[in-house]
């Protein structure tokens, strides 16, 4: 399944139009730094799911994952994991794996668009994000605390505030984009992502480039996610 849109644009939401269409023979930084090499690795999904709230506008449903051993313990992310052998593709995986750890109604999800497979050198991952329209928003919560801790509905207009927004440097060195809201800092590979959704999708908006936190104060100054969200 080759990357791009999977529905018209045109059907959609205005606000969802302009990301939707730009998937169509993207070029994005984020691409170029993640591209996924040509053999080795686990194949995987994600689901960029994305409403709109009925006050706080267009979101994306997010999970604090669980902690424990694993490369991605603790951390913010999408919905999503390796694919399995029953699974129809990336999108079967996005779907299978976001009903078991957020409860998400599937009926009421409508795939869009793909975007490049991208690679996570830390775990070995070559990631498949699906980028869904959240026609009837469900209930959702952290349906396996072993693996998620909490979920959450993050507004875009928030994650696009430039007093949001900062570059974040982690002990090993790493560089790159970091999102601050009360109870949730979001780094690596999904804040690169949510970089590309807000660019190509039009929300994003100025912010300092040259504001460098580390990593471990950044930490520091959130709190805890919700764990329960209503639609």
């Amino acid at each position: 399944m080759s990357a791009g849109p999977l529905v018209d644009p045109a059907g959609l939401p205005a606000w969802l139009r302009p990301l939707v269409a730009g998937t169509s023979d993207l070029d994005h930084p984020t691409l170029r730094r993640l591209s996924a090499p040509d053999a080795g690795g686990r194949d995987a999904a994600v689901l960029i799911l994305l409403g709109e709230h009925e006050t706080r506008g267009p979101d994306v449903l997010l999970q604090l994952r669980a902690g424990g051993d694993d490369a991605h313990a603790g951390q913010v992310a999408f919905p999503g994991g390796s694919a399995e052998p029953g699974d129809d593709g990336p999108v079967g995986t996005a779907l299978r794996e976001a009903v078991e750890e957020t409860g998400v109604d599937p009926a009421g999800v409508r795939p869009v668009a793909l975007l490049p497979r991208l690679h996570i050198p830390v775990s070995n991952f070559h990631v498949t994000p699906v980028i869904a329209h959240w026609e009837r928003p469900s209930r959702v919560w952290a349906v396996d605390p072993a693996e998620t801790a909490a979920v959450a509905r993050a507004p875009l207009a928030d994650l696009a505030d430039p007093a949001n927004r900062f570059q974040l440097r982690s002990p090993s060195g790493y560089l790159g984009p970091g999102f601050a809201l009360p109870g949730m800092l979001v780094w690596g590979f999904t804040a690169m992502v949510l970089t590309l959704v807000l660019n190509v999708g039009g929300f994003e908006r100025p912010w300092d480039g040259g504001d460098i936190r580390d990593l471990d104060a950044a930490w520091r100054s959130v709190g805890s996610v919700v764990g329960e969200v209503d639609a």
